[in-house]
């Protein structure tokens, strides 16, 4: 089975026709979106799932410069399913203009999206959730959409720091899945979640 980008849709007419479910994955620029998508592919490849692709370090592209995905990028999981990478929000360097468009691509799918299943709403776990987090949960769940939270760059704290972000985060938003790209920590729990999700 293999994994492999397919496309980056800048309008709904680009997204993908052949109804497989789909998982979305949002948050703001730079928390590790890009990474974490390519810590998934990589363990659905040594889990014996796939092989075209297997050998690649890097599927969705990371960058040093937040704010420079623009479409919502799709990867297809062979015939199973799509990973959808939606553009970060709250950068402010990007133009209020296209921050804008952004939103409307972005709530274009989420909205009415029938093949979504799940969205991966992903936070830092160094900082917590800010308020645009916690307005796209609030959102997700007034339009009952599934989701589950992702809490990246576990490996930036040592484990006292990381538990209790981990408590204050539960507290004060929801559940969150402690999440390392770097060390792979989490990736099972995550796909877990993901593989019920799909089964649904």
């Amino acid at each position: 089975m293999s994994v492999n980008f397919v496309v980056s849709a800048h309008g709904p007419d680009q997204f993908p026709r052949d109804r497989l479910p789909e998982v979305a994955f949002v948050g703001r620029s730079n928390v590790g979106k890009s990474s974490l998508l390519n810590a998934l592919l990589v363990g659905f490849a040594r889990r014996g799932r796939g092989r075209q692709g297997a050998g690649r370090k890097e599927l969705a592209r990371t960058s040093q410069t937040p704010g420079r995905t623009r479409a919502i990028n799709f990867f297809r999981i062979g015939h199973r399913a799509y990973f959808a990478d939606l553009p970060g929000y709250g950068y402010a360097r990007v133009s209020r203009v296209e921050q804008q468009r952004w939103k409307r691509l972005a709530e274009s799918y989420l909205v009415s999206r029938e093949p979504l299943r799940l969205v991966v709403l992903i936070v830092d776990i160094r900082h917590g959730p800010t308020a645009q987090d916690r307005q796209m949960k609030d959102w997700l769940e007034a339009a009952g959409q599934a989701y589950c939270v992702a809490a990246t760059k576990s490996d930036k704290l040592k484990r006292v720091a990381r538990l209790r972000s981990m408590r204050s985060i539960e507290e004060t938003f929801a559940p969150p899945i402690s999440l390392s790209a770097v060390s792979g920590e989490g990736v099972k729990q995550l796909w877990r979640a993901i593989d019920t999700a799909l089964a649904a």
